[in-house]
């Protein structure tokens, strides 16, 4: 890879899709860096979490590749790569809304998301090494719930389950993680909080998302790449982007975003 691409986690390389005609995203071309928290942001139907989809291979592009760069190893083009294979090279994805399991306790979820794990039969037979529970201890430290190990999943406050999800992501060791809308539904103490513990998760990672929320991204963003009806229309760090008066009249004037 040449010096200058070093320092490059995923790069999107002039991705389109098209559904029935109409153009979701038009010749996108993004480049990641690593250890750093890139947010998606514009108005409804600007392309964002089809972007996500792309990444992660639930949507095919109609034209353009996605290539994800691992530390020490080849580099990995995940376009036409199956889902549940994107996972174990080392990119994670987390939903908008929580999906763990809520009648296990913290630490069973976290046991049954460890790497190479299948799902609950598997657990069974299989039990967590004590480097394993070390690292889940480290994890559930990091954000907060080391308190809440014993306790069942679905008790926990909304706040409280996303960053168990968060955690069940970082279990799985991924190089890069994609959060959709982390914040929805947090008060501000929470959103703060979210804030800060990806502040500390990109220091193993890098962090790419998607999000409405204003005041979050001016929190934690490193750099923000605004779409506008599926094209890229403007990239950088946060304070020139949100005072650009161009992203301004197409995004943030519309009163539509928080």
């Amino acid at each position: 890879m040449p010096q200058s691409e070093q320092n490059i986690v995923l790069k999107i390389n002039s991705v389109s899709v098209v559904f029935d005609g109409f153009f979701a995203l038009t010749e996108v071309d993004i480049a990641v860096e690593r250890h750093t928290i890139r947010f998606f942001i514009g108005p409804n139907g600007a392309g964002k979490t089809t972007l996500l989809d792309i990444i992660c291979a639930k949507t095919k592009p109609t034209s353009g590749t996605v290539q994800f760069f691992p530390v020490g190893r080849a580099p990995v083009r995940l376009t036409g790569m199956k889902e549940h294979r994107i996972v174990t090279e080392g990119v994670g994805r987390k939903f908008q809304v929580p999906s763990v399991f809520v009648n296990l306790t913290v630490m069973d979820n976290m046991v049954l998301s460890l790497r190479g794990h299948k799902g609950v039969i598997d657990s069974i037979f299989h039990r967590p090494s004590k480097a394993d529970i070390e690292d889940i201890e480290r994890i559930l430290e990091r954000v907060d719930l080391r308190d809440r190990r014993d306790v069942k999943a679905g008790t926990l406050a909304h706040g409280e389950k996303q960053w168990l999800e968060i955690a069940m992501q970082l279990v799985q060791k991924p190089e890069l993680i994609m959060l959709d809308e982390p914040a929805a539904g947090m008060g501000k103490s929470e959103t703060f909080k979210t804030g800060e513990i990806l502040r500390e998760i990109k220091k193993e990672c890098s962090v790419i998302v998607v999000e409405h929320d204003m005041e979050f991204v001016k929190q934690v963003a490193d750099m923000v790449t605004v779409l506008h009806e599926g094209k890229v229309l403007m990239e950088g760090q946060v304070g020139d982007v949100l005072a650009d008066k161009t992203v301004q009249a197409v995004y943030l004037g519309r009163g539509g975003e928080r």
